[in-house]
């Protein structure tokens, strides 16, 4: 999770697992996560449905990384 945000972002913070606000601090903006959820589909074999677009889901690593466990 942590190479496909890396690739999507250019701007991030030094420690990108310790961010807290992707969404909120303006890291992650709508043509990222649309980027995102679409590297996560495919690399995780999952389906994240507009539902799950939620700032908790993504607003995080730990919340990206229990959405994909949620999914799997």
């Amino acid at each position: 999770i942590i190479e496909i945000l890396d690739e999507i972002l250019i701007d991030r913070p030094d420690s990108i697992e310790e961010c807290q606000n992707l969404v909120d601090g303006g890291y992650l903006d709508s043509m990222d996560i649309v980027s995102l959820v679409m590297e996560l589909n495919e690399e995780f074999d999952i389906n994240i449905n507009v539902i799950d677009l939620t700032p908790e889901n993504f607003n995080s690593v730990d919340g990206i990384v229990s959405l994909v466990e949620e999914l799997m």
